[in-house]
This record gives structure tokens, C-alpha cells and sequence, in this order.
């Protein structure tokens, strides 16, 4: 079997939203993946600060920060924060909206007051809402904005109530970022990332690919939510958890069972990533 290049969402897909310990069974499919020959990166919008408590599970490397921060192994593939004029306008509009705003810098993220009592109210949501939530309640390093020092800003991570508050922020930025907005069931506000148009997860896949020598074909991506859809549309093998976003599974070559239920090790195991099954072939 060729050698693949594997990449794995973190909340809501390795780990359960806002946790850091994956389940025993995904590390024992990583690992057994690993000693096929495959290599496996994790593809997150968590940037390098929030997702280093995993690298110590032996990760080939990752897609951070949504794809602006890309390494394998020691290398930097790819650096790409918003310049001054992008960061400051951003910020400005979304405050003059209303907007609730987390930012995340390369190695710390800073978030506006009054966040934690706007989720308390929300209903329902997804694993990016829920990882928030865990984050601000168990204190994984998120400061208070007034902490800022104005360094290099790659994401912004926005909660509103309605639309009509982002609509000055979309009419200004529109041309150079994304307005990620999740698929909420049940949850009376609008939660997403504002991404920059020069990257994001699919971008990162494919230098990974590059810097690799590794044909598209040969990728296989696993996720859960709606920042993950241009990796799943990017992999030669898109996955989506049960737990996931419906339109993501629509669009996935395969769904496997939820992160709670051993999905990520049933997935490796569907797909021949494990070790056993090469030596089984």
C-alpha cells in the first residue's frame, strides 16, 4: 500500500470539543499508522499554543491556525499572519458591531469580556462552539483581551446574536477573508472565524503534500465541522464523524462513528491504515 499523508481535525474529531487527551484508541491507530510508514498531522483552527499540549503524542507535524502556520517536523512550511491594516480593521468593526471577539496569535489568544456569559445563554451548537466554551470555563490559556500587545494576529474567532451585526465587518473584508460561519442547530446565535483568503486548511494539506512529495490522491483527512470543508475537499479521502456537521458528511467519502465511540481507530481500520492490515495484505 502507498505511503499516505493523514490529517486530523482536533475538537470534535481526535479529542472530544475542548479536550486535549485523545481517546486510547485513536493513539494506538495513530501509532500503529505511523509504524506502517504513514505520516500523520494534525489540521486544526487552533493555533500552535492551544494545539502543543498534543504534539507530545508524536505528531508528524500540523496545519495550524486554520492553515496560515504550517510545519513538519522542524520545518515551516508556511507563516502568513493578517498585516497591521487587516488586524486593526477587523478588530475595530467587529466592536463597533457588537461582536464578540477571540483572536489568535501564533503562541497566545486573547478574548472580549463578557464572552463566558454570552455562551452561557446559548443553546445547543457544535464542537468549535463547545470548545470555546470548555476553554474559557477550565482557563486552557485564553487571556483577556485588555492583555493584547499587538502581536502578530493570524484568526479571529467571532460571536454575535444576529447577522445584521456582522454586515458593516462582511461589506469591508469580504474581499480578503472568510466568513466561516458554523452549522449551529439549536443555538440562537451566529459563531465563526474570520480566515484569511490567502489560506486555510486545503492550502495547508497541499504544502504539507508538497514539501512531502506526496500526490493529493495519496491525503486522507478526517473532521467534524465546516472549517474543515475545504481539507475534506482538498484529501484524496475525506472522513466526517458521526458527531459532525450533516453537510460535511454529504460531502465526506466516509462517515465513521463518533470520537466518543472509537470513530477516529474504525476509520484508520476502514481505510487500511493500520499496521495489521499491511501485514495482513
Amino acid at each position: 500500500m502507498k505511503r499516505k499523508l493523514i490529517f486530523l481535525d482536533i475538537d470534535g474529531t481526535l479529542t472530544a470539543p475542548g479536550s486535549n487527551v485523545p481517546p486510547e484508541s485513536a493513539l494506538q491507530a495513530i501509532r500503529s499508522a505511523q509504524n506502517a510508514g504513514h505520516k500523520v498531522f494534525l489540521c486544526t483552527g487552533r493555533n500552535l499554543d492551544m494545539l502543543s499540549p498534543l504534539l507530545v503524542y508524536g505528531f508528524d507535524g500540523a496545519v495550524a491556525s486554520g492553515g496560515g502556520y504550517v510545519f513538519a517536523g522542524d520545518r515551516v512550511l508556511y507563516d502568513c499572519p493578517m498585516t497591521e491594516r487587516q488586524k486593526d480593521l477587523a478588530l475595530r468593526l467587529f466592536a463597533e458591531g457588537g461582536v464578540l471577539r477571540t483572536i489568535e496569535a501564533k503562541d497566545a489568544s486573547y478574548c472580549d469580556a463578557g464572552m463566558g456569559e454570552f455562551l452561557r445563554q446559548v443553546s445547543g451548537g457544535n464542537s468549535e462552539l463547545l470548545r470555546w466554551r470548555e476553554a474559557l470555563e477550565k482557563d486552557l490559556g485564553i487571556r483577556p483581551m485588555t492583555e493584547y500587545d499587538g502581536r502578530p494576529i493570524y484568526k479571529v474567532v467571532f460571536l454575535c446574536a444576529d447577522a445584521a451585526q456582522l454586515a458593516p465587518a462582511i461589506k469591508e473584508l469580504e474581499g480578503e477573508f472568510y466568513f466561516l460561519v458554523q452549522d449551529l442547530a439549536g443555538a440562537n446565535c451566529l459563531n465563526g472565524e474570520l480566515i484569511n483568503r490567502k489560506f486555510d486548511k486545503g492550502s495547508g494539506v497541499r504544502k504539507v503534500a508538497e514539501a512531502f512529495g506526496a500526490e493529493l490522491a495519496d491525503t486522507v483527512g478526517f473532521g467534524d465541522s465546516m472549517n474543515d470543508l475545504e481539507m475534506i475537499q482538498t484529501v484524496g479521502t475525506g472522513v466526517c464523524m458521526e458527531n459532525g456537521s450533516p453537510t460535511l458528511k454529504k460531502l465526506s467519502s466516509l462517515v465513521c462513528p463518533a470520537v466518543e465511540d472509537d470513530g477516529l481507530a474504525w476509520g484508520f481500520s476502514q481505510l487500511g491504515l493500520l499496521e495489521i492490515d499491511k501485514n495482513e495484505g
